[in-house]
């Protein structure tokens, strides 16, 4: 006989609690049980005598299991552990992240002989993603893509993280790029996604996150952290005077040929910046190694 199935994600749960109460809605016993038990108590009781058992199997897949993680693992454990008493009619697959998620939160399952089958699989290499890409693209009548581009979301996406989720977001995004580029441009004419449209859109998927905090900063703060990743860098120093910064600082004003604050108004950027972003002494060097590569526009 077939079972039923139920399929539930857990980033729509309001509390992770709540799975069983979706659970124990597919048997439609609710209304029967008593109001005093939670879902949980009633999946129990159901599972432990034959009287009140379901008759059908139920199949749970549950996806983004990482979800369920609390402080104390008890969601999990007794997720699993439903599968496990006497008159079960659930058949348990769960799909999560943590590769390791049963042995490492729930260590216990192995010594009541609870203990999960683990499937892994694998991140998507870049001749996978290239061809799922390429197969979706099969259905349209136009080119949309250079091969190039294609292949270099393939190789970067493969390289950073394999999911494939993330190089169809990123084809999304160049996508979206060369749109508002017709958008700007008087030429409608048709065009496909280019290399660099595709660039533009790996560049702000894996832009660390640490360089988009220090561009949102105001102009002569960045120009402040600049000029700290270059007294650094030249010099062997674990640590430089007010005196000496602001000098690093009134260089890079010249060469960029920004007017430099007073040295009371330089003070008080230091200050701010100290309190909000000087944590990490590798925040600078990234900072650095940013601007010398793509040097800010002021």
């Amino acid at each position: 006989e077939t079972p039923d199935d139920l399929s539930i994600n857990c980033t729509n749960l309001g509390n992770t609690s709540d799975i069983f109460g979706k659970i124990l809605e597919k048997f439609q016993v609710r209304k029967k049980a008593s109001g005093k038990l939670s879902p949980l108590q009633q999946l129990q009781r159901m599972f432990s005598h034959k009287e009140s058992a379901p008759r059908r199997m139920l199949l749970v897949v549950v996806d983004e299991m990482d979800y369920l993680i609390t402080r104390d693992r008890a969601v999990l454990h007794d997720l699993f552990m439903l599968t496990t008493l006497q008159f079960s009619r659930c058949i348990l697959i769960g799909i999560a992240n943590a590769i390791d998620l049963a042995d490492r939160f729930l260590p216990k399952l192995e010594s009541l002989n609870c203990k999960p089958l683990v499937i892994t699989f694998r991140a998507y290499s870049k001749d996978q993603i290239s061809n799922i890409i390429n197969h979706r693209l099969k259905v349209l009548e136009y080119d949309v893509f250079e091969p190039m581009a294609i292949e270099f979301c393939a190789r970067k996406v493969a390289a950073a993280t394999g999911d494939m989720r993330k190089a169809l977001g990123v084809c999304r995004s160049a996508v979206e790029i060369f749109e508002s580029g017709l958008q700007d441009s008087s030429d409608k004419g048709a065009g496909v996604v280019t290399f660099d449209h595709m660039d533009i859109a790996l560049s702000k998927v894996f832009k660390p996150a640490v360089v988009n905090n220090i561009l949102c900063l105001p102009q002569h703060q960045q120009m402040v952290l600049c000029a700290l990743a270059n007294t650094f860098q030249h010099s062997r120093k674990k640590a430089t005077t007010l005196g000496e910064l602001n000098k690093s600082y009134i260089e890079i004003c010249r060469s960029t040929q920004v007017p430099a604050v007073g040295m009371l108004e330089f003070s008080n950027m230091c200050m701010i910046l100290s309190d909000q972003v000087c944590k990490h002494p590798w925040f600078f060097i990234m900072y650095h190694q940013y601007y010398k590569k793509k040097k800010p526009k002021y």
